[in-house]
Parts: structure tokens; C-alpha cells; sequence
């Protein structure tokens, strides 16, 4: 179950990897986004399981204890990884992308330098459209900057979902096979003919 439960998770991450473009809705994100819930449910509650059973029974509350803690940290340290790895992305995404466009004058460039060097937030089309227009600039610069922040966009989500398919593939490696303190799955051992 805990392996199962880990492929619907690593098939929904690239899964949507794979389908995620800026005119993706909500129908286009639903299926891959649940196969990932559905993963990490599954990965949860069994991995629960293998880890209290490890143990004697008078140490489980301090395993199950420890189990959480080490889920929590683990969830906590995913998610700063993968959001500086997105924002990092984001960034550098957005700033190549302002640098090569020519529609772009070279003030607004160095402008966008100095400003965003320390991180370009995560912000919709709409707000930047709003920002543009109280900056007062041309209409062909609001165009190039609208089509950088989308393809910056793009680029960190993507590259977020890079990392966490690839922790996802270097963890189950770790998994154990069979329950600790089962008895091992017979082997099969070739006959003799005599």
C-alpha cells in the first residue's frame, strides 16, 4: 500500500507537471492534485503503521510521538524547499525574460534589477496588468512584462514539481518492503531433479 500510495503521488506530481500551461483551469489541475492527496493519504496512514510496529508495544506512544514530529518537520522543510526553489525560479525566470525582450526599454530593465533582485513575488496577470497601468508604461513594454511574469510562472511551478517528484523518487528507495517484525515472504527456491 505505502508504495501504491507513493506512485499515485508521483504520477499525479508529473502528471501535472505535463499538463500545466496558463490556460490550465481547475479541471486540468483536479485529477492530478487528487492522485497526489490520494498518495499522500495513503503514504500517511501506512507509513503510521510500519513505523509503530517496529518497535514494542511500551515504546509506541514515543515512536508514534516521534513519527509525527519527524512528518511535521519533514512537511515544513518540503515546502520551504520547494516555495525558495519556485520564488528562486520565479525570479531568475522573470528577470532573463525582461532582459531579452526588446519591446523592453533598457531604463525599465535596470529598474526591474535593482528592484527585484532580492525576489519577484508570485503575483497574478491581473495585479501586474493594475501595477503597470498606475507605472503608466507603454503598452508594448505591460505586454512583454505580462508575457515574462507568465512564462516565469510556468518555469517555478515546474521547477518546484522537479524537486518534489525527485524527493518523492529518492524516498522510496527507504521504504521497507515488508512490515518490520513480519516474518519474511518465503523465497522461491528452485527444485532439484534427482
Amino acid at each position: 500500500m505505502v508504495r501504491l500510495g507513493l506512485l499515485a503521488m508521483l504520477v499525479g506530481i508529473v502528471a501535472l507537471f505535463a499538463s500545466i500551461d496558463p490556460a490550465a483551469g481547475a479541471g486540468i489541475v483536479t485529477v492530478p492534485l487528487l492522485l497526489a492527496g490520494l498518495g499522500i493519504g495513503a503514504l500517511a496512514s501506512q507509513l503510521g503503521s510500519v513505523t509503530v510496529s517496529a518497535v514494542p508495544d511500551e515504546d509506541s506512544p514515543e515512536v508514534g510521538g516521534l513519527q509525527n514530529t519527524a512528518t511535521n518537520l519533514g512537511a515544513s522543510i518540503g515546502t520551504a524547499l520547494a516555495g525558495s526553489i519556485l520564488i528562486a525560479v520565479l525570479t531568475t525566470s522573470f528577470l532573463t525574460g525582461v532582459q531579452q525582450n526588446p519591446a523592453v526599454p533598457d531604463s525599465v530593465k535596470a529598474q526591474a534589477n535593482v528592484e527585484l533582485a532580492g525576489g519577484v513575488p508570485f503575483i497574478s496577470d491581473a495585479d501586474l496588468q493594475a501595477a503597470l497601468d498606475q507605472a503608466d508604461v507603454s503598452e508594448e513594454t505591460a505586454t512583454a512584462a505580462l508575457e515574462a511574469n507568465e512564462q516565469a510562472r510556468l518555469d517555478g511551478l515546474r521547477a518546484a514539481l522537479v524537486v518534489l517528484a525527485v524527493i518523492a523518487l529518492f524516498s522510496a528507495r527507504r521504504i521497507p518492503t515488508t512490515q518490520p517484525g513480519s516474518a519474511p515472504l518465503p523465497s522461491a527456491e528452485p527444485s532439484s531433479a534427482s
